[in-house]
């Protein structure tokens, strides 16, 4: 059985999706990304794509280049990077990340928050994205 990544910090949403699609732990992921000059604790992580799109990049992942619009759940590709939580601060976007995957045609999100009483979830009606980053297969 597949264990979601949860966050160890409470700003390590972005690390923690990433070693979701990775398959790392957060330790591994967090040595990754700190080496690379990201680290949890930069609020513009909260509001920039190109952090997770960076980290994605070191293991030859592809997303898509730009951030699209969320119409409904069904239209998601097999595996995407979702915007929840969507709020603003002083006229800066922030946000949530999570994982949504679809695998042998069931649908579920990867949710690294530490509170979660499951970190994989189904109750898609809670959750309200704003737009999403399709994740591909890596690159060859």
């Amino acid at each position: 059985m597949f264990t979601p990544v949860k966050q160890q910090e409470p700003t390590g949403c972005g690390i923690a999706s990433v070693a979701n699609i990775l398959g790392k732990t957060y330790p591994e992921m967090k040595d990754i990304a700190n080496d690379m000059g990201i680290h949890a604790d930069d609020q513009s992580l909260w509001s920039d794509t190109r952090y997770v799109r960076q980290m994605l990049a070191t293991e030859s992942i592809e997303t898509s280049p730009t951030e699209i619009p969320f119409t409904d759940w069904g239209s998601l590709p097999d595996m995407a990077l979702l915007a929840i939580k969507h709020h603003q601060e002083d006229g800066k976007d922030f946000w949530h990340w999570v994982v949504f995957k679809r695998v042998a045609g069931q649908p579920f999100v990867l949710d690294s928050a530490a509170y979660l009483p499951s970190n994989i979830r189904t109750d898609f009606d809670a959750m309200e994205p704003k737009w999403f980053i399709e994740v591909m297969a890596r690159s060859h």
